[in-house]
């Protein structure tokens, strides 16, 4: 029996759980495959620096590829996985070779969603943005004076609208729901980013969707918007969310949700296949979510990698995030879902400001913009267990935070 690991993906959390397994002493075969023409690298950056041409590639890579090989690790780049038989532990590869494995982890991530085909009708100059190769097609594009609609108005949107202005393109950025950040922050965040996009003259449309997109020789002029207006323009991002990259998992009869459905250990319905990342589902507090974050991909591949040493560590995620637009920082800290309750809070420099999510008064997550102070006792309170008196010492604009801590 092969007492090979074969890690299917090739992104953060596939590192993080090799260079773990080393650390750990754990020198047992490991393949990582990668359908990229890459080694494992940093992909916040892509929308940013790599975006502007501030970052190369090698900047991004997470080692040297020389590190792979000092440290046994196999990377198969350019190759997708195709099938999983799990009764005889193989993986077929697209390059027609086949893997035995012991265990094998998938760290596939997410797939952003596209445009349905009857918009965008084949047209040229629509873009999505998750991988390097997607940025490299889009950079061409962004030159001053073009005029960009953005699709979708959540982080991914917002940065992409944040680096075209940076470069000197007209930005529109519309959002079907009825305010921009709907699933992922309070009104009171969103109305803190509309204010700073609408300063740097973005165009901001919300409650408007896309109805139809036409073209010229093949590549995208103009768009159709669900209030009944036109716009000329001269590329197109969609930033409308992501979705699991399940289907190999699905396809080989093991369980799945919205993402592949992990427990506590990070094992899936087969107890040889574990699952990491932003294509994991896992519980919390009762509900079964996907955390699409650096943070989680990183702590959840620590922990995966120390359950394959036996260690049977259960993960119990503390969730942060951040977002950068033009020269605002936003760093978040806990999970939102189910606040029923905000406190808005300014900082101490000018700028900074703070959104507090209570449920049931209990403190579950903090929005800091330019405000590193609030993040960090947010951070530190959420890890420590809540002390009940901390809603009413938070409402109290005279409170000095570090005191809650």
């Amino acid at each position: 029996m092969s007492e090979r690991l074969v890690i299917v993906g090739g992104g953060q959390a596939a590192f993080a759980c090799a260079a773990k397994l080393r650390a750990l002493n754990d020198m047992r075969p490991v393949t990582i495959i990668s359908r990229e023409d890459a080694y494992p690298y940093q992909r916040p950056p892509l929308s940013k620096k790599y975006l502007l041409g501030e970052m190369s590639l090698d900047r991004l890579m997470f080692r040297p590829v020389e590190w792979y090989a000092e440290n046994a690790v196999d990377v198969l780049t350019g190759v997708t996985a195709l099938s999983l038989d799990r009764a005889a532990k193989t993986l077929a590869l697209s390059n027609g070779e086949s893997l035995d494995y012991g265990q094998l982890v998938f760290a596939t991530g997410s797939t952003p969603r596209n445009l349905p085909d009857s918009l965008t009708q084949g047209l040229a100059g629509i873009f999505t943005i998750r991988c390097f190769a997607d940025a490299d097609r889009l950079r061409p594009y962004m030159e001053a004076g073009k005029r960009l609609l953005v699709v979708g108005g959540g982080y991914i949107g917002l940065e992409a609208a944040s680096v075209a202005r940076h470069l000197g393109l007209e930005v529109t950025v519309i959002e079907a729901a009825e305010r921009i950040l709907a699933r992922v922050a309070s009104p009171a965040t969103a109305d803190i980013f509309r204010n700073i996009h609408q300063a740097h003259g973005v165009d901001l449309l919300e409650g408007v969707g896309l109805t139809a997109l036409s073209g010229v020789a093949g590549r995208v002029t103009g768009a159709e918007l669900s209030d009944g207006r036109h716009l000329d323009v001269d590329l197109v991002i969609a930033g409308i969310g992501a979705y699991a990259e399940d289907g190999l998992a699905r396809a080989a009869g093991i369980a799945c949700g919205n993402g592949i459905a992990v427990d506590e250990f990070g094992r899936t319905s087969d107890p040889d296949v574990y699952a990491m990342g932003d294509c994991a589902e896992q519980d919390w507090k009762g509900l079964r979510i996907r955390l699409e974050s650096v943070q989680n991909a990183v702590d959840q591949a620590e922990n995966v990698a120390l359950n394959l040493t036996g260690a049977h560590q259960p993960y119990r995620p503390k969730p942060w995030f951040w977002s950068d637009q033009y020269d605002v920082k936003l760093q978040i800290a806990g999970f939102n879902v189910g606040y029923d309750e905000t406190l808005s809070r300014p900082g101490a420099r000018e700028g900074a400001s703070s959104v507090w999510y209570f449920a049931a008064r209990e403190l579950i997550a903090v929005d800091a913009v330019n405000d590193a102070k609030a993040y960090v006792v947010g951070k530190k309170l959420l890890d420590s267990g809540n002390p009940a008196h901390v809603r009413d010492a938070i409402a109290d604009p005279a409170t000095d935070l570090k005191s809650l801590t």
